[in-house]
């Protein structure tokens, strides 16, 4: 049998390949992988011909059974030599700590792996909240996704393009004892071989909230926006106020008609983003630009998620076009139709979206509530201890009608 300290390791590495899934599923296969360690890079020359053999094995067993295509062990290049991408996903496999912790697993203990795989996939992001396709008002699909039970229901409108995953914090908390839903943004998810194209603008990507509530049967919910999804969860709120029991906007990035102040990132990003979403051919040209930006504000621990949409020109032409119908929707109109309790969340020294857009956003709503943390901003949403997480159940529980 496999030791105690092997199949610690294995589960890890299984952890780590499921995590990559989506990044992998968006870029063209075969994704290159080499052997990293997290404090180093190891060379093929490291590699005896036996280790490599069976580090290949064991990559290909865990991915099999995960259901994740594409990944490949490769003796030819150097880490630098990887495309940058492959960089992320190699860095996020640390395959030379495998070695490091429990040499090589033999090939007639492959089997063994398999009951790991197992034990690790009962217990995924998509085993607790499990995926469905949901089609929207307009015919757009969505991959829709729905954990725990309770009186309320609560729905976490995604930041623009990320996988659901990166949200999971979120919904493991507040489905202790509530019904969550959230799903991942339209026309950017399962597009391979997909030509169609989905209208982009804020108004439909509202509409998508109310056809994932109305598939769950939830009348009303708690609907908290994070990122991008706060304009779109304003929008909705606006258009629908009596399906929402409270409302709660997480660092959004919110649109004005007149200039306002942006951050550094959110001018350079909208940019960048005009450009790519003028074309297909414009986002091939603009791609190296866009990854080489995104990277160096991206931290390792969220890389693997928050860098899906620039995988390839092709999902960043898709979600430019959808990203600047948000940040380019004037919210101003909407503001005063709000009818549900809003809180509305920035920080001081959030230089992603700039605070300036959310206390503008709290001052024109009818019941906005405004609370300005002292650090944070969009990815550190998703790190996030549970303490933040109370903040927007504490609101929630403040607008129950006995509270």
């Amino acid at each position: 049998m496999l030791g105690a300290e092997t199949r610690t390791a294995v589960a890890c590495l299984v952890g780590a390949v499921l995590s990559v899934k989506p990044l992998v599923e968006g870029m063209a296969a075969p994704v290159r992988v080499v052997p990293v360690a997290r404090s180093a890079v190891a060379s093929s020359g490291d590699l005896a011909p036996g280790q490599w053999r069976a580090l290949r094995a064991l990559l290909d067993r865990v991915a099999r059974r995960a259901g994740v295509t594409g990944l490949v062990l490769s003796g030819e290049e150097g880490f630098h030599d990887l495309q940058v991408f492959e960089r992320v996903v190699s860095e996020r496999l640390a395959l030379a700590d495998v070695l490091d912790s429990v040499g090589v697993v033999p090939v007639d203990r492959l089997a063994e792996v398999d009951r790991v795989v197992a034990d690790v996939l009962a217990d995924t992001f998509e085993a607790y909240a499990p995926r469905e396709t949901v089609t929207s008002s307009d015919g757009t699909p969505l991959n829709v996704y729905a954990a725990g039970e309770g009186e309320e229901t609560v729905v976490l409108v995604p930041a623009c393009g990320m996988p659901a995953a990166l949200a999971e914090n979120w919904v493991r908390f507040f489905a202790r004892d509530r019904r969550v839903l959230t799903w991942e943004s339209r026309g950017l998810f399962g597009i391979a071989g997909d030509g169609n194209e989905y209208p982009t603008d804020i108004r439909s990507q509202a509409a998508d909230l109310f056809a994932v509530m109305d598939h769950d049967d939830a009348v009303d919910a708690h609907v908290i926006g994070l990122c991008g999804g706060a304009a779109i969860a304003l929008v909705a709120a606006a258009e629908q106020p009596s399906r929402m029991r409270s409302l709660s906007l997480w660092h959004g990035a919110y649109g004005f008609a007149e200039d306002y102040p942006k951050t550094t990132h959110q001018q350079g990003l909208i940019e960048l983003m005009t450009a790519a979403a003028r074309s297909r051919t414009a986002a091939q040209a603009v791609h190296a630009a866009f990854c080489h930006a995104i990277l160096t504000s991206t931290p390792a621990d969220v890389a693997h998620l928050v860098l899906y949409p620039y995988a390839s020109a092709e999902l960043l032409y898709r979600y430019c076009r959808l990203n600047l119908e948000i940040t380019g929707a004037d919210v101003e109109p909407y503001l005063a139709k709000v009818g549900p309790p809003t809180l509305v969340v920035t920080s001081r020294d959030d230089d992603i979206a700039h605070p300036e857009g959310s206390k503008r956003v709290a001052g024109g709503l009818p019941h906005g509530q405004l609370r300005v943390e002292p650090h944070g901003d969009h990815i550190s949403l998703f790190t996030a201890d549970d303490s933040l997480l109370r903040v927007a159940e504490e609101f929630m529980l403040s607008e129950r009608p006995d509270a």
